[in-house]
This record gives C-alpha cells, structure tokens and sequence, in this order.
C-alpha cells in the first residue's frame, strides 16, 4: 500500500520504518527540514535500538523516504497516518493544536477520498470531533479512523512488529477493509487486529498507560512497606507477579515513572475524566504518588550520605528516563540531580545514550558530565544508580568500590544482590529491601 506519515518524530518515524518492513511503500512527511534532510542522509535522530538498521534497510530497498512536501506526499496515498505531538498543557489537558493543524493542511492537500488514520494519542472525544470537523469542510470522502500506538521506548521495534494487540477505532467498513489491508502482514503471523468504535479506541490506550502507571506507583508504595518491616521487596514482587492475574512485568521498584507516555497520558485521563464529570481518584492518586517518590529520591539519598550531602561529590549514572532510550522527558534525574545540588552537592553524572539530549537540557545544569560510569564514579562520596542500564549492571562492584571516595552505592533500581555488593567492600542502599554494609575493608 502507499501510505504517509505525517510527523517523523518517535512515534511516525517508528511506525514509518516498520510499515516499509512490511512491505509498504511508505512516505514520511515532517516540517523540520533539518530532520528531514538528516533522514534522508540516513541519520536517525532517536536512540532506538534495530532503528537506524531497519530504516537503511528499507531505504534502500525503495519503500521507505522522507521529505517536508506534505501535499506531493499524499498526493496518491492510500492511507494517511498522522503522528504528531500532543504535549501536555500545564492543566493536564493534552494540546491537540498539532492534531487540528495536520487536519486543516490534509483537507488542503487531499484533492480525493482518503482515510486519515490517527496515531498520536489524543484525549477521549477527539477523533470524533475531527470527523465532525472534516464533515464540516464537506469532506464527505474522507474519513477518520483511530490507531492509538503501544510503544515502549527501547522496545519500540520489537513491540509494532510483534504487537500484543492492534487496536482500530472506526465505524466504516470500507476503513475496517483498508486496516486490514495495511496490517495484513501482521495478521497473517498470528497477532490479534481488534476494531471497536472511535471512543473505544481512545480509551483502551489511556486505560493500559494508566493501569501499567498504577502498577509501577503501588509496587514502589508495597517497597516503602518492606523497607520499613524488614522484608524484600524482590520476593514480594517475584511471588504477585507469578499470579497470572497480576503479571510480573511493571513490578520494579524505583524512583518513579517518567518518558513521553505515562505522565502525560495519566494527567491526560484524570483530565478529560473530571470534564467529563467521571473522576478517575485511582489514576489521581497514581500522578501524585509519583511527583512524591522522586522527591522521596533524594531523601533517601542524603539519609544515606549521613544526613548531608552538602559539599559532596554525588557519582549520578543514568539520566534517560529508563534504560534503552537517550529520552529524558518526565525522567526521575531532573528531580533528583537539581534538589541535590540544592543542598550543596557537587554532580557528577552519566548516561551510555542521553549526555547530548542532557547537557542541552534547560532542566539540569552545574553538574559535571563524566565520560563512562567508572570516571564519573572516581573520588566520588557516593554512587547513585538512577537509570537501569544494563551497563551498569556489568559494572565490576569490586572496582565500583576501588575508586568511590566513600564505598557508598545507592541503587535505585535494584541492579544488584545486597550480599555481592557487601561482599565487594560497598556499603549498599537500594530499594525496599535491607540495606547492607560493607563485608570487607576496600584500601
């Protein structure tokens, strides 16, 4: 099929690369000219692991281009995929003046009947509204249909072209036959395509960010719990997690959620809910619980420290929000690294993917970038594991605790075993689960 993609940011160019996969002769449309010319030169502009290999591939084999042309781009397509931004405003509420923009500029452009297939995630009632919008400009050929994405970041590949679901909002048949056509190669290798109404659709991707939100904001709470009675937090989670009506994914403890999906989309819900008149307390609850926990970050960090951290040389590593990603958005660092140095810490910091994205943040400054963990690590007071590369995870404890100043690790993410790191001379803090001194004297 030939289809557009308007927007090549994280979602579009995604989606974009995956659908040339496929087979389709895709075009992705964006109005950064920069980017534009920077795919076309075969720079990916995001970290995302199989990305840029997919994208050459498919470039090469002539499905897949890029260009700034919107009215050339879907001139003859099929079907018209729009994933631009919907970012939060201040109130929660998602800002669709993107969503309205990419309308009005394809019922410019789309001199016949096409199908409009949006991607981006938008508030409940929006694609709705857009069919009455396009109605309103006598666009009775064209139609809108809805496709929320389920990518994780740092997984995104893997997660479009081995999906657990495909979801469809639409209430044509003619749509259903085009999606079906556009995702028949998925299909065909087993995985379920499921169609349901507009505002179905729309829901189903705020109700599956929300409860896996939930889950992440109650298994950090349940490791407070353990930490305070002496229990581990890792056996509670293995135990719940091999209930099959649980599920073990998204029961690590942490600093807290962050990335481009979970706060805005929390925040998204709880609003249209209450404008709705059908508050959503649970998902409430959820958001402020976890503005609290990465506050409760750096508590636990200068409780460690000796009650002060003022003075003291902080070894931060990770500032991406989760590992796999070089996104900081929403990320636990941007609290945690600026109320450090609030209180008198020196930063030093690391990331295997985000130092560009980080060093330019208007979010983070004063902190000292550090060229691996080891270096950021060297004469360091304290060792803070925000992030859950898996490159830390490889890091030698023995040598971690060679070059610490203070043989201090605080593993936020649970990377490692209490007893092998007090077997290697670190006195080691982590979370919800007893903390443990060091077994041997490190010279």
């Amino acid at each position: 099929m030939r289809v557009a993609i308007i927007g090549s940011g994280y979602v579009g160019l995604v989606s974009g690369v995956c659908l040339a996969d496929l087979g389709h002769d895709v075009i992705a449309v964006d109005n950064d000219l920069g980017k534009v010319l920077r795919l076309q030169q075969g720079d990916v502009p995001i970290y995302e692991p199989g990305l840029e290999t997919l994208c050459a591939a498919n470039v090469k084999a002539g499905r897949l281009s890029f260009t700034a042309d919107l009215a050339a781009a879907v001139a003859d397509a099929e079907v018209v995929i729009v994933a631009v931004g919907t970012p939060p405003a201040p109130s929660g509420e998602a800002d669709l003046s993107y969503i309205h923009l990419a309308l009005d500029q394809l019922l410019a452009a789309m001199g016949g009947p096409g199908f409009i297939v949006v991607k981006s995630t938008v508030p409940i009632g929006t694609n709705r509204d857009l069919t009455k919008r396009v109605s309103a400009a006598g666009r009775k050929d064209i139609e809108i249909v809805s496709n929320p994405e389920f990518l994780r970041e740092g997984k995104a590949v893997q997660d479009f072209l081995e999906p657990d679901r495909i979801v469809v909002g639409t209430e044509s048949e003619a749509a259903r036959k085009v999606m079906e056509d556009l995702y028949r190669p998925l299909v065909e290798r087993g995985y379920p395509l499921l169609f349901t109404g507009l505002e179905t659709a729309e829901i189903i991707k705020y109700a599956a960010n929300a409860f896996l939100a939930t889950k992440v904001a109650f298994i950090n709470q349940v490791a407070d719990l353990c930490e305070t009675a002496g229990a581990d937090v890792e056996d509670v989670s293995r135990a719940i997690g091999l209930d099959q009506r649980i599920g073990a994914r998204f029961l690590r403890p942490g600093p807290g959620y962050g990335g481009s999906c979970f706060p805005k989309d929390t925040r998204a819900l709880a609003w249209t809910a209450r404008r709705l008149g059908n508050p959503v307390g649970i998902v409430e609850a959820v958001i402020e619980e976890n503005e609290v926990r990465k506050r409760q970050m750096v508590d636990k960090i200068v409780a460690a420290c000796g009650g002060r951290v003022s003075g003291k040389r902080i070894a931060v590593l990770g500032i991406a929000f989760k590992g796999g990603t070089d996104d900081i958005r929403e990320s636990p660092a941007l609290v945690i690294l600026p109320l450090l140095r609030e209180q008198g810490a020196e930063i030093v910091a690391y990331d295997p993917a985000a130092m560009e994205i980080a060093r330019a943040s208007q979010q983070i400054s004063g902190v000292i970038w550090a060229d691996s963990a080891m270096a950021a690590l060297k004469e360091a007071d304290a060792g803070v594991i925000v992030t859950e590369w898996e490159d830390f995870a490889k890091l030698d404890l023995e040598a971690v605790a060679g070059v610490l100043r203070q043989p201090l690790l605080i593993d936020l993410r649970n990377l490692f075993s209490p007893d092998a790191a007090a077997a290697a001379g670190l006195d080691y803090v982590s979370i919800g689960r007893p903390s443990q001194q060091a077994a041997v004297t490190v010279d």
